[in-house]
């Protein structure tokens, strides 16, 4: 089976989006890297979270010719104190945020039987309680600037039921859930919360659980016979965010070449 290749240089540009504070969790790698590049290429003036100094770094170097280069903090998610003291400060320094994307999240792999009670605390903070708190922390600036948008990020694992994902699946279940809530309660002051669900995107994190042969059978399992990459999810990302999709909240949008 031939694989198609994804487009490059051929991506949307959103004047919206030019200026805009934007403000991206787990940032420094995978598909929040790919987020944080698609948005210094629109202008946009981006802070990222990340734990993970070393790549977070080297990508705020890599992206410095782009346009203004984004900036890096190093904040730990499920401190949700510090968080809010973080995105605090940058709101002080530097305004409100227009565009908040909760990119971060962890889907180690884990059997049923090995779940303890500890583990679940620690899954569920790193995959979803921070959404909601970030989202807390953010919609009193949106508020100010006449609204903003929010992104969550899910996952097509709990729709297809995969395994030794149960944990992971239940949060990405619930961010779901997270979204339409938000949606209605900000709605209001015209903060639009949405939900893009990626399908399995080539990053180098995925490719420790895919052998070849594994990544053959799902693309075989997509109705398109391409090979999702970062861009492809940081391109619908930037619609949501931009007053192109100004009456578009609530809902999850899948970018997943049709998995099934």
């Amino acid at each position: 089976m031939s694989v198609i290749e994804p487009p490059r240089g051929m991506r949307a540009t959103y004047p919206s989006l030019r200026g805009r504070r934007v403000l991206v969790t787990g940032g420094g790698s995978g598909i929040g890297a790919g987020i944080v590049e698609a948005y210094v290429a629109q202008g946009a003036e981006v802070v990222f979270f990340d734990i993970a100094e070393a790549e977070s770094l080297a990508l705020v170097e890599r992206l410095r010719p782009l346009g203004p280069a984004p900036r890096f903090e190093r904040v730990d998610l499920t401190d949700i104190a510090a968080t809010q003291a973080a995105i605090a400060g940058l709101v002080a320094s530097g305004g409100p945020f227009h565009v908040l994307v909760n990119n971060a999240a962890n889907d180690d792999r884990h059997e049923l039987g090995d779940i303890t009670e500890a583990y679940w605390d620690d899954r569920i903070a790193v995959n979803l309680k921070h959404k909601l708190f970030c989202a807390q922390a953010v919609a009193p600036g949106m508020r100010r600037l006449g609204g903003g948008a929010i992104i969550n990020l899910g996952s097509i694992s709990w729709h297809l039921g995969l395994k030794e994902l149960t944990v992971y699946q239940t949060a990405k279940a619930a961010v779901e859930g997270l979204t339409r809530s938000l949606a209605r309660e900000l709605g209001p002051d015209s903060i639009r919360v949405t939900c893009v669900v990626p399908g399995n995107v080539r990053t180098p994190r995925q490719e420790k659980w895919y052998t070849p042969e594994g990544e053959a059978e799902i693309v075989a399992a997509q109705c398109l016979k391409g090979r999702l990459v970062p861009e492809d999810v940081a391109a619908l990302v930037l619609f949501l965010s931009s007053d192109d999709a100004r009456l578009i909240t609530g809902h999850e949008y899948f970018v997943d070449a049709g998995w099934r």
